[in-house]
């Protein structure tokens, strides 16, 4: 293996390294209060409530309302929400194409596991409206795709005061219109307190990662996200408008969009026992809605729980909530966002098997890069060229690293050779594979996808389960897809030492090319089975591809190449180029460095 590759090879495990580096006991939900039940039949008149008092009270302040919780439920073609008119909230929302890694029900928002509660500010005290009772006229529904609901939540407040609550739910897509509006008098500059407590039951099957990624994101003028651990407590406030935010699962979010005022006061925290084996964090958010806004009938915003495909996010009305999906750093995002991404859509309308689509992708991106592959290829059969001359001058100086390497470049252009011939090529892949190594981990389209032994590419392969877990994200099984990726790794790189000759330094870089397919072995042991499918299939290809192109490659002509140069530079034919204009001067100024260094050295002596 050349050292060129060998520095790819380098920044890829730093940038492993670093995602592995970068990349609390949760809280129980609040008890639902009981509500006393006469044992006359229940009234479903709307209550009226004291401003004084939490409970829903009717006109007579001392008699329980007798009103009983009651469900909604409307069916879509996408979900099943479930409405209460304790609190005119939803009270469960299941998604209907999906289902959790042991194929249970999946729910974003879970009875017993999810709390809304609203602190509805008055003169005489605040009133909590998820305690209240509120009516409607709406009936349990099964929409068709195109059709839609309107579900208004009315509750009595004293003085012929009314709050009310409107969702509108549409028969395809994961979009819930919310409103809240009021007639209420006064308490115009306070805030609506919305809290939101989610328990994130466990979707995929490892629990450890899924703690690891999950987290709240919030989008102020830019995209900030709660900080993740997957073992402590993390909390944040911005007194910043916010725009949007989101509880964000691995594949999945919960959110709730503003659509004309922003969230103000916002808090977040999540809580994790790591000990709990079926909650994966407890989500808290508090945030404010200005009461002017629910007064003038402004306070409309959306909840968005779905899945985090890119492209349903990417057509949700709210700026930049296509960032949700993660698509790496922002000088990669371009080559996922209109490349990778488009490409991938685009062959899913052809191939149904994901295995067999990432192996079509590989091919695809493989041919674009032909080119640089051609040049990678030419350039390391120069060096393999002029081995006996880099051989001749090692041994012509032993013990002179510096002397070797001034050596070297003067015969580099002797020949018309740029030692950076080769690195070029291969680094301008390195895009595409780092662009790949965030994209896989975030592509819902790869979840619950089998392929040959492995049951879900958006997780590893677990072909062995180890009696013990290896730390280090190793875990407790061997993933054989990252065993191929590496035994091919090696393969690549015992061709590629057979056409490059050794260079000099202090470490040697064929030994290197062997061990660091061995370290990433370690480190993408749990990353997706899809990711390492992909690098395994992507070394077979170029070994390929470096076998086909020697078949067309004429050595001997690339050495007629090389005499010609030296024969030019020898009677000063061709012009240097700044490159070795510049190394030409480096070499000299080292050379001149050297003797200065050696005249002190005689000086000190002699004193």
């Amino acid at each position: 293996m050349d050292k060129n590759f060998i520095i790819g090879l380098v920044l890829i495990m730093l940038m492993l390294i670093g995602y592995q580096i970068l990349v609390p006991k949760p809280v129980e939900p609040a008890p639902v209060e009981q509500v006393k039940q006469t044992t006359t039949k229940p009234s479903v008149s709307v209550p009226t409530v004291s401003d004084s008092t939490n409970l829903p009270l009717s006109s007579d302040s001392n008699a329980v309302a007798q009103v009983a919780p009651k469900d909604l439920v409307i069916e879509t073609n996408d979900t099943r929400v479930v409405f209460s008119n304790k609190g005119g909230i939803m009270k469960e929302v299941m998604l209907k194409k999906y289902k959790t890694y042991d194929q249970k029900p999946l729910y974003l928002i879970a009875e017993n596991h999810n709390t809304f509660r609203i602190n509805f500010p008055r003169a005489t005290g605040d009133v909590h409206l998820t305690d209240m009772f509120f009516t409607t006229d709406a009936q349990d529904q099964k929409l068709g795709e195109k059709d839609s609901v309107i579900v208004t939540y009315r509750a009595s407040l004293k003085n012929n005061q009314f709050v009310e609550q409107t969702y509108v739910v549409r028969g395809s897509g994961y979009v819930i219109d919310y409103g809240i509006k009021s007639n209420a008098t006064g308490s115009g500059d306070k805030l609506v307190q919305l809290d939101w407590n989610n328990d994130l039951l466990q979707l995929e099957n490892d629990m450890h990662k899924n703690r690891e990624v999950v987290t709240i994101n919030y989008y102020t003028d830019d995209l900030q996200s709660l900080a993740t651990s997957p073992t402590e407590t993390q909390e944040e406030k911005t007194a910043e408008p916010v725009k949007w935010f989101t509880i964000k699962h691995k594949y999945f979010l919960a959110g709730l969009i503003a659509e004309k005022h922003p969230f103000s006061n916002m808090a977040m925290r999540a809580d994790v026992n790591p000990t709990d084996s079926t909650v994966v964090k407890t989500m808290h958010v508090t945030a404010g809605i200005p009461m002017s806004a629910i007064q003038k009938g402004e306070a409309n915003y959306q909840f968005f729980l779905g899945p985090n495909d890119y492209h349903l996010v990417d057509k949700v009305k709210a700026e930049n909530f296509d960032q949700n999906v993660y698509l790496g750093y922002a000088f990669l995002k371009p080559i996922n966002k209109f490349f990778l991404v488009p490409l991938f859509n685009f062959l899913e309308k052809f191939v149904s098997n994901y295995g067999l689509l990432i192996i079509l992708l590989v091919i695809f991106v493989k041919t674009i890069l032909t080119p640089l592959t051609y040049k990678s290829y030419i350039s390391m059969a120069k060096m393999k060229l002029l081995a006996p001359e880099l051989e001749q001058i090692r041994s012509q100086n032993p013990d002179d690293m510096a002397k070797q390497q001034q050596e070297q470049m003067k015969l580099y252009q002797e020949v018309g050779v740029s030692p950076l011939s080769g690195c070029i090529p291969v680094l301008a892949t390195m895009p595409i594979l780092f662009s790949l190594f965030f994209l896989f981990p975030n592509l819902i389209e790869l979840r619950q996808q089998s392929f040959l032994w492995a049951s879900d590419l958006s997780t590893y392969d677990s072909f062995i389960k180890l009696p013990f877990t290896v730390p280090f994200g190793v875990g407790n099984h061997i993933s054989l897809f990252t065993v191929l990726m590496t035994v091919s790794s090696i393969g690549y790189a015992y061709y590629n030492n057979q056409i490059t000759p050794t260079q000099p330094g202090p470490v040697n870089m064929k030994v290197l090319g062997y061990i660091m397919p061995l370290m990433f072995m370690f480190v993408l042991n749990s990353f997706p089975a899809g990711l390492t499918f992909y690098y395994f299939v992507s070394n077979v290809v170029t070994i390929a591809q470096q076998l086909l192109i020697k078949r067309f490659v004429n050595e001997d002509k690339i050495r007629n190449i090389l005499e010609e140069n030296r024969k030019k530079n020898a009677n000063g034919e061709k012009k240097q180029t700044k490159f070795q204009k510049y190394l030409e001067k480096s070499l000299q100024a080292a050379e001149e460095a050297k003797k200065k260094q050696a005249d002190l050295e005689k000086r000190s002596k002699k004193k």
